[in-house]
């Protein structure tokens, strides 16, 4: 008769990283620094194409954007893990940029090929790269912790 296979011991919350903050608030800041950056992005765009109305225009910009991102956010229920670049990460970044340009087409505002480009290489480095600082943050904590 073969051996069981011996049971891992499963993760306490000692082994979490330790950030100080409850899993909702993380979550919150995450979310609010994932709109932030979608009005980055928008105020960014608004500026370089040297278009007025800058409080209303950038909003007016960003909500398709800011609404993908909801969307992704509530379907995918992303406040478990929201820090983490894959799923989290990668699904606000789509999720903002797919439905964003659906958004757009479908109210008359403009989507080409190069705005799409732009959004999907901008929003990458917005929604993935402070993810993937945290993760190298949280990363070089559990090493010392170790060492």
């Amino acid at each position: 008769m073969p051996s069981p296979t011996p049971r891992l011991p499963r993760p306490s919350a000692q082994d979490a990283p330790h950030s100080g903050l409850r899993p909702a608030q993380t979550a919150a800041l995450a979310a609010c620094a994932d709109a932030l950056l979608i009005l980055l992005f928008a105020a960014i765009g608004r500026d370089a194409h040297q278009r007025g109305e800058i409080i209303t225009g950038v909003f007016a910009t960003a909500w398709p954007f800011l609404v993908g991102a909801a969307l992704a956010w509530l379907v995918l229920r992303l406040w478990h893990d929201p820090l983490r670049v894959w799923p989290a990460g990668v699904a606000v970044w789509l999720g903002t940029v797919g439905v964003g340009m659906i958004l757009r087409a479908l109210t008359g505002q403009t989507v080409v090929l190069p705005f799409i480009i732009v959004a999907l290489l901008s929003l990458a480095v917005f929604l993935l790269g402070y993810r993937l600082v945290v993760a190298g943050v949280r990363r070089l904590r559990s090493r010392r912790r170790q060492a």
